[in-house]
């Protein structure tokens, strides 16, 4: 149902690559609140993905670009405002890629050059993205920018690799872009730390189902899905949201601020059945 908390705004949506991808879900919902955006993700992604779907539904026009390159940035967000008659009001960034982690390197066996493709990638782009926006003054004043995290930033995650490091340097872009850009021009930055979501690119994380199973568990709320995801980010894009900057926002159910639920605990205490002996006692040696 649409409230048009975006009535009148215009937006740019990073890295929508099919109906699994967090950012297809902001799409949409961005249009159905009134919004008119445009889309881009990298030439690869388009002729791969169904991209160019979304864009007919949405009447969106389709900017290919490497968002490592500053020129295809600059491509972006210029054309964009053609095409959308103005600045833009909100920007989404929901980029991100690890070589090592399709190549199944392991944290302690990093391939470097990898390394560096998934810091560029990831977050690297963020910044080449901000920093090209506040050079052509793209962005309105009040406007809002927002990318997606995940709680490995902070805590260490089993399988999640060399995406965690990219993720904490996302996060720590946010907060000092956020303060010169919101001084300057009253833009406001900051990322959302969502529940693990079984998107094209989180499903190449090793332990993917185990993971998403055991937050599940441990979230008062359980999970919180792409379509969940979507519509936090359209609060964050609206006027609702106008002094809030520089933040980690968690959209995880209550993950975050859990150490163990009873739900979690249950199922640990069944996975020991098979290492206790016939009294019943844990066997572990």
């Amino acid at each position: 149902m649409s409230n048009n908390l975006l009535a009148g705004k215009r937006g740019i949506v990073f890295g929508a690559l099919n109906e699994m991808s967090i950012a297809w879900k902001v799409a949409e919902r961005a249009v159905e609140e009134g919004a008119k955006i445009t889309l881009t993700n990298t030439p690869l992604a388009v002729r791969m993905g169904t991209t160019n779907e979304l864009g007919a539904k949405l009447n969106a026009e389709i900017i290919p670009a490497d968002a490592t390159s500053v020129d295809d940035l600059q491509v972006v967000f210029e054309r964009s405002m053609e095409v959308l008659g103005g600045k833009v009001d909100f920007v989404l960034h929901s980029i991100g890629m690890s070589p090592n982690v399709r190549k199944k390197r392991t944290y302690d066996d990093l391939d470097y050059g990898m390394l560096n493709t998934t810091l560029d990638v990831s977050a690297v782009s963020f910044h080449k993205m901000i920093q090209v926006a506040k050079k052509l003054d793209a962005i309105n004043t009040g406007g809002s920018i927002v990318a997606l995290s995940y709680i490995a930033a902070q805590r260490t995650m089993v399988g999640y690799n060399d995406m965690a490091d990219a993720k904490s340097l996302l996060e720590s872009i946010a907060r000092s872009f956020g303060y010169i850009y919101g001084r300057e021009k009253n833009v406001r930055i900051n990322t959302i730390s969502q529940s693990p979501t079984m998107t094209t690119a989180g499903s190449g994380v090793k332990g993917i189902d185990n993971l998403f199973d055991f937050a599940e568990r441990m979230s008062p709320l359980g999970n919180a899905t792409a379509d969940d995801c979507a519509d936090y980010c359209i609060v964050m894009f609206s006027d609702l949201t106008k002094k809030v900057t520089m933040q980690n926002l968690y959209h995880d159910g209550g993950f975050s601020n859990m150490g163990m639920s009873y739900r979690a605990m249950e199922q640990y205490i069944k996975g020991l059945d098979e290492y206790r002996d016939e009294n019943g006692n844990i066997i572990y040696g």
